[in-house]
């Protein structure tokens, strides 16, 4: 069966209208790894989540330009952390909730991870350039999105970590767009790779009854010819398949 993935959805302003969208290269990775995505509109609680997440085989919560508003975190707005996207927030943090209590697989990458990590009760760190000892993990300045999302640096995963025998490496180079990290990290989550700075870069959620971890960095970017990139997604549409063969054979029942 081909897995059905809800893909998170920012809301944009375009021709005076909002459109709420999803970047392609999510889209593209889903579809290479044999996924059928299908994008959730940010429209907040008028959406019957538990209606959806029936029909779903899997959940991607994207990355973003924006940053998670800090009303969530505890942290007062400053203009110097926007963008911010208020709609998104209002749809993932309680999808989010909702996906993992059901046993949906997830996978969460970059502000993804970040809204996992609120989702449960972390904090962020917005600006992580601008302390003393850590990297500047914000892409490089260009108009190439194949410099913008080059493999920029290395990660290290934890002994116990479960991506680091999905992928068949302790070690993994990956690329870096962001602002935001991880400040405290939720109960629920467990460290599964830090970069060499001692930034979180990715993280397993400790009582999920299925996959679900949240990356750091953009592996849909590079998925069609990076092995690590690829095979996080290959598994993850794997994990999709099988909960959807279950609830198919629940539904038949």
């Amino acid at each position: 069966m081909t897995p059905f993935i809800l893909v998170t959805s920012d809301v944009k302003q375009v021709d005076g209208y909002n459109w709420h969208a999803a970047i392609d290269t999510y889209l593209n990775a889903l579809t290479y790894a044999g996924a059928m995505p299908v994008i959730l509109p940010s429209l907040g609680s008028d959406i019957d989540l538990q209606s959806v997440l029936g029909r779903v085989d899997g959940v991607l919560i994207t990355g973003s330009r924006s940053n998670v508003h800090p009303q969530h975190y505890g942290v007062e707005a400053d203009k110097a952390y926007e963008p911010y996207d208020t709609d998104r927030d209002a749809t993932t943090m309680p999808l989010i909730r909702a996906a993992l209590d059901q046993g949906v697989p997830m996978l969460a990458i970059c502000r993804g991870l970040q809204e996992l990590n609120v989702a449960f009760g972390g904090t962020l760190i917005t600006e992580v350039q601008e302390l003393d000892g850590r990297m500047d993990h914000r892409s490089p300045q260009s108009d190439s999105h194949d410099e913008r999302f080059a493999l920029a640096h290395d990660i290290h995963f934890e002994a116990d970590a479960g991506l680091a025998g999905i992928v068949g490496s302790d070690t993994v180079r990956v690329n870096s767009l962001h602002r935001q990290v991880i400040d405290r990290l939720a109960d629920r989550l467990i460290v599964e790779a830090r970069a060499e700075d001692g930034t979180i870069e990715a993280v397993r959620v400790a009582d999920a009854r299925a996959f679900a971890f949240g990356v750091q960095w953009h592996p849909e970017y590079w998925a069609a010819i990076d092995n690590p990139s690829g095979t996080i997604f290959r598994a993850f549409s794997d994990a999709a398949r099988e909960y959807g063969s279950r609830r198919m054979d629940d539904a038949a029942e």
